[in-house]
């Protein structure tokens, strides 16, 4: 039987190798897979030899605890695919891009019309990954009433309504790096946004990584009717270019154009409570980070807004009794911002003592925003709006719990020097920072369970060299400061185990100040 040691040098021998292996034993229900493609036929037995023709003929077999993987090419559709079974917490029902191939549900035959969505989620615990959805008669795609949901590395794009919508109280679905773009509804292009949890969405639901651009309406639209004293969380999200149409021109005086509007009603009293983090604003035809008259709560740290066509932010209305506005660490460039007094602020670039100019920058120009994202379905890296070397927005912010590489956090949606660690698994994002750490390190994962985690380090033998975490992980995202003072200079491997069971290993580098 290995001990610890020998279990790390085998680890390390096959460290690249290993990484793979658990993000396809992760993303890989067990159980039978069932497999579709264009040149299947539903006569057939559902294998990777021989295919089903149809989704709906896969969705009509699969159990919970199966996948089914969608083979590439376009997928001519003319009605609707309703999902409405439920897999539960540990037998998810997965429907997959197969590895390295990108199946296009098309559905431009339809005519537009509010009954046409392409995809609609009613059911629970499923994760849809890798998939574009185009051309819908209405959504691209709805999460009506279903809850634990994950939408993962998928598109939506020029349908004739919202990309992806939540409504119907569906809560707690996770929709992470995932693109919204070109979607419009004409004639008036009034209602077609790139994200929307909205109307009678349930509470809990969150963004990750999304990018949403050149929607005839909103980026992301948060208005009720019909639910009240909700929360949504929106992180390392991007809004750019709403309210215009693909061809770059106006979308109309119908057109909101707001980067984010996070929240709104009818009568103009319903509470949406919005967290935003890391999130970035640019280029909408109107505001970039708009409260649109929402009573809740809203919480903004780290966020930048540049070259909106209104406020890059307004937020000025009087909140419900007992809610809060509070905006830390934001940056703004190029427009106006317009705040409610009532506000908590801190370290936000428009108060004193900052006076931002484009030479705080790397970069004011946005090209390459909407280019492809990484392998493991990050956003890209670009320059743009970056904090330059020698800024003073860098290390000037207040610690609100988010990653930070340097002495005190800096402004703005992009923290410099953070590396990222994202695996492909389905599961799992983790984020180390600073890489190489000297006194104190971050470690950023999200959990699908809770339990205990423990944290240890290996040299570059194998050998334990010390455990720098051992306490309680909460399902969902976690947070965890390090202390590496005892720690001496050199390569370790780092180990997260939740309740026994390694969930990620990673490498970093420690050095001295």
């Amino acid at each position: 039987m290995l001990d610890n040691s020998d279990r790390m040098r085998s680890l390390l021998q096959k460290y690249l190798s290993a990484l793979v292996l658990m993000s396809a034993v992760s993303s890989v229900a067990s159980g039978q897979p069932w497999y579709v493609a264009t040149t299947g036929s539903d006569s057939n037995a559902g294998t990777l030899s021989s295919p089903f023709k149809s989704i709906e003929k896969a969705v009509s077999v699969v159990k919970g605890g199966e996948t089914i993987y969608l083979r590439g090419g376009t997928y001519n559709l003319t009605a609707t695919i309703t999902l409405s079974k439920s897999g539960a917490e540990n037998t998810v029902i997965s429907v997959i891009a197969y590895p390295g191939e990108v199946p296009v549900l098309n559905f431009s035959a339809q005519t537009q019309s509010s009954g046409n969505r392409g995809l609609v989620l009613t059911g629970s615990w499923w994760h849809i990954k890798g998939i574009s959805i185009t051309g819908a008669g209405d959504n691209g795609m709805i999460i009506s009433g279903g809850n634990n949901n994950l939408i993962d590395q998928c598109s939506f794009y020029r349908n004739r309504d919202t990309g992806l919508q939540i409504d119907n109280g569906a809560s707690d679905n996770q929709v992470r790096n995932c693109d919204s773009y070109f979607n419009a509804d004409p004639p008036d292009n009034d209602d077609a946004d790139g994200f929307a949890p909205k109307l009678t969405a349930g509470s809990g639901n969150s963004f990750y990584g999304c990018r949403a651009w050149r929607n005839s309406d909103d980026g992301w639209d948060g208005y009720l009717r019909g639910t009240n004293d909700i929360t949504t969380t929106l992180e390392y999200c991007w809004a750019f270019e709403n309210g215009f149409l693909e061809n770059g021109t106006d979308a109309g005086e119908n057109a909101n154009g707001n980067g984010f509007k996070i929240g709104g009603s009818d009568d103009k009293m319903l509470m949406h409570n919005f967290i935003l983090k890391n999130c970035l604003a640019f280029g909408n035809k109107s505001k970039g980070f708009d409260q649109n008259n929402n009573r809740g709560s809203m919480t903004l740290y780290n966020c930048t807004g540049h070259n909106n066509g209104a406020d890059n932010y307004r937020i000025s209305q009087a909140l419900a009794a007992g809610k809060a506005l509070t905006l830390k660490n934001c940056a703004e460039l190029g427009g106006k911002v317009s705040i409610g007094t009532f506000a908590v602020q801190e370290k936000n670039s428009w108060l004193t003592p900052f006076v931002v100019t484009t030479a705080d920058f790397r970069s004011t120009d946005p090209s390459g925003a909407t280019g492809p994202r990484n392998s493991d379905g990050t956003l890209p890296h670009i320059e743009y709006m970056h904090l330059a070397a020698g800024s003073d927005l860098i290390d000037s912010g207040v610690d609100a719990g988010l990653p930070f590489a340097g002495t005190a956090p800096d402004l703005g949606c992009f923290e410099t020097g953070l590396t990222a660690i994202v695996p492909e698994s389905s599961d799992l994002q983790v984020l180390f920072y600073p890489n190489p750490v000297t006194e104190t390190g971050y470690l950023r994962f999200t959990s699908p369970s809770g339990g205990r985690c423990i944290v240890r380090l290996f040299d570059v033998t194998g050998n334990p060299a010390a455990t720098i975490a051992d306490l309680q992980a909460e399902p969902g995202g976690n947070t965890l400061r390090l202390d590496f003072t005892g720690i001496r200079k050199g390569i370790y491997i780092y180990e997260i185990t939740i309740n026994s069971e390694r969930i990620f290993v990673g490498r970093l580098a420690r050095t001295t100040n």
